[in-house]
């Protein structure tokens, strides 16, 4: 977005401060400020009122939290814009459709301006002369004014506050390398000093301070640093100082002239485990066997660590969609592609959220998983979470390792296991994090199903040439089968089971709905069922959202709207949209605006979760529904279409040529088949075309592959 407006400077690397036409401007409350922090870091963004009240709240979100998003927004406007009438549109922190913009050039903002010029100083080391190098270091650290984000409270600004504070003391360690090369050692000794004070674990800064001292006639001042630095790390870490300190120390203590900066793949910060090097981990398992498509998924992702490499601090990135998508997959495609960007090793743990391969792991058991990865001695490691999160964090520091975390359950599970420093954390969960995107920074990117001509390749490939000279075959099953890569491996499997059995027989057997699921299952392997895939996800919603989805499934074959759920469910309209959203949220939804769909294989196991609500409830549920879809003027109608008549009580209703009365439960039951069959017309005439990947135009039965 183009902004454009008054101009305005605001100050986030210290306390928030904001000046117009050079005039300090009044900010108000630490709350208010926390707003106007939050939109400046995005200048020129549209931020959502839920980005917002879980920056300033995170989960402990109170009830009046939107209303008071408002009242700070409108303080800030009246403080941004002291001349503006209550009735003309601000020019300054605009309301847009799904939240707020600050129409703000980036670059009055210090916060970015610092990363800018720390990349323009970071590329001048590469090609510039040491004097312009150091320059552009200066200008850039000249920027900060205190501690960033000083005296904002929320969980946003405390994530900030640490990232910004990281990559202003690795500028400082880059300032002091050029200084150190170019022979200012009392210069350098002086800054290294305060930032060995702020950071006392932070052993790069130390080994620079070291060289620094000693190269400036100091060495015993040097001896005293790493005698300090060895004291500090046993006593809070429970560790030796890593190899670059200990080959430093022994160099200094032989009075060697020519002490270098270091160089290589190594750095400051290597580690000695307990029978000496620890061995670079290299955890990923192996990529699945045909992984088909991808490409503008992969492209996207290396895009997005390329980025935020460049804007500094650890990215983070969290793939999310559907049980059976195909997540974990695409990860460790990606992981094993980029390995040798990561030379300090690779570390994988399974968070087993799904539950099909045991419990789901605590934050602090996978912590215990990463440190004995990583060489820590196991008698030395913290018993508590927060002690084994420090310790993880100073194992990777400085160091460029991934880390691969599978089927996240939770951001509470996933959040301690995210380092700092040049490590990337990529990650994988059946849900949405959008907390963790609003406080931590991540990136999160959701995986569809896979389009007809991708999941037909790697059915045809997996299937042991059975499908080879059959695209036809092999179209109808991957538009059975959804597009979702578990539902295709298992398919691919049965085709190669049953050899003898005549390809349009099997096609057949997979196209009745009632037992699509029992087929798309592996026998005694949980992991390879499609229906064990959704009920474990199903198990993870609230008990509010799973009976919305459970009535839900009587509707599984049409669109739904908000006024539809909140007939099915009877709830009302604002219950219901947040229950939808929620199960958008967990994947069991796809949304179009403002309607929704189940992916056909939910929509079935929907219809099966359906079951287990009471026969009088759905009754009740669809009576309701037939009443909402009579009303031409409502979302779920058809456009211009004339009112259907009232579905017949059970006591209107007579058998056919007797004149006695049904049942109510018969007549129920014959009265709502006709009433579906009436909606499905309905719905046919007016859905929205069909969606590239979309499989509801193959589902159709052939004619012509009986005989195949």
């Amino acid at each position: 977005m183009t902004c454009t407006g008054a101009p305005l400077r605001i100050q986030l690397l210290g306390p928030i401060r904001a000046w117009r036409h050079g005039e300090e401007v009044a900010l108000g409350s630490p709350k208010q400020r926390a707003v106007l922090s939050l939109l400046a870091s995005r200048a020129g963004e549209v931020v959502s009122g839920e980005t917002i009240t879980n920056a300033l709240w995170g989960s402990d979100t109170p009830q009046t939290a939107t209303n008071g998003v408002h009242t700070y927004v409108a303080r800030l406007r009246r403080a941004l814009e002291p001349g503006r009438g209550s009735r003309v549109a601000s020019t300054v922190l605009s309301s847009e459709a799904g939240g707020y913009c600050l129409r703000l050039d980036p670059a009055d903002v210090d916060a970015t301006l610092f990363v800018e010029r720390h990349g323009h100083a970071r590329r001048s080391r590469e090609g510039g002369s040491a004097e312009t190098t150091l320059r552009l270091y200066e200008d850039a650290l000249a920027l900060w004014r205190g501690e960033a984000y000083a005296g904002v409270p929320g969980p946003f600004a405390a994530t900030e506050g640490v990232r910004l504070r990281d990559l202003r003391l690795t500028a400082v360690e880059e300032w002091a390398s050029v200084m150190l090369a170019t022979g200012g050692y009392a210069e350098a000794v002086d800054t290294l000093s305060r930032a060995a004070v702020e950071e006392p674990l932070r052993e790069k800064v130390r080994w620079l301070l070291m060289l620094a001292l000693y190269h400036a006639g100091r060495q015993a001042h040097a001896l005293a640093v790493y005698a300090e630095t060895r004291q500090l790390l046993r006593r809070e870490l429970g560790i030796e100082p890593g190899t670059e300190l200990q080959d430093l120390h022994r160099r200094i203590l032989a009075g060697q002239r020519e002490l270098r900066l270091p160089g290589g793949s190594s750095s400051p910060g290597s580690r000695q485990g307990p029978g000496g090097a620890v061995p670079v981990p290299a955890q990923l398992p192996p990529v699945a066997r045909g992984f088909t498509g991808r490409d503008s998924e992969l492209a996207h992702l290396e895009g997005l660590l390329d980025d935020d490499t460049v804007q500094g601090g650890t990215p983070v990135i969290v793939v999310d969609g559907p049980a059976g998508v195909g997540k974990s997959a695409l990860v460790l495609e990606l992981a094993h592609r980029l390995a040798h960007r990561f030379p300090d090793g690779q570390l994988y743990v399974d968070l087993c959220g799904n539950g099909l391969r045991g419990r789901p792991l605590s934050a602090s058991d996978a912590l215990l998983h990463l440190l004995t990865s990583l060489g820590a001695d196991s008698n030395r490691i913290p018993r508590d979470p927060a002690g084994r999160a420090t310790l993880f964090r100073s194992l990777l520091y400085g160091k460029k390792t991934l880390v691969v975390l599978d089927d996240a359950l939770s951001v509470d599970q996933l959040r301690p296991l995210i380092p700092r420093g040049a490590s990337c954390v990529v990650a994988t969960s059946r849900q949405r994090f959008a907390g963790l995107a609003a406080r931590d920074g991540a990136r999160t990117v959701s995986v569809r199903p896979l389009a007809v001509p991708e999941a037909a390749q790697l059915l045809t490939t997996l299937s042991g040439g059975r499908l080879v000279g059959h695209p036809e075959a092999a179209r109808r099953l991957a538009a059975l089968c959804g597009g979702l890569p578990l539902a295709l491996r298992i398919t691919a499997e049965g085709l190669l089971a049953n050899s003898g059995v005549p390809l349009g027989t099997l096609v057949e057997q997979y196209t009745a709905e009632s037992g699509r699921l029992d087929r798309l299952t592996v026998g005694d392997d949980a992991l390879a069922s499609v229906r064990d895939a959704f009920e474990t996800s199903y198990q993870t919603l609230s008990p509010e959202a799973a009976r919305m989805f459970r009535f839900l499934g009587l509707r599984k074959d049409g669109p739904i709207t908000v006024p539809v759920a909140a007939s099915l469910a009877d709830t009302d309209h604002t219950t219901a949209r947040r229950l939808l959203g929620l199960l958008v949220a967990h994947h069991f939804l796809e949304e179009y605006g403002p309607r929704f769909r189940l992916h056909d294989l939910i929509g079935i196991y929907a219809a099966e979760c359906a079951e287990r609500e009471p026969m009088l409830s759905r009754r009740a549920a669809l009576a309701r529904l037939g009443e909402t879809d009579q009303d031409p003027t409502h979302p779920a109608a058809p456009p211009h279409a004339a009112p259907r008549p009232l579905l017949p009580r059970p006591a209107d209703a007579v058998a056919p040529g007797s004149g006695a009365a049904k049942e109510p439960g018969e007549a129920y039951a014959g009265v709502f088949r006709r009433a579906a069959v009436l909606r499905r017309a309905a719905f046919r005439k007016w859905e929205d075309p069909v969606r590239p990947g979309d499989f509801t135009d193959l589902t159709a039965r052939p004619t012509d592959l009986t005989a195949r």
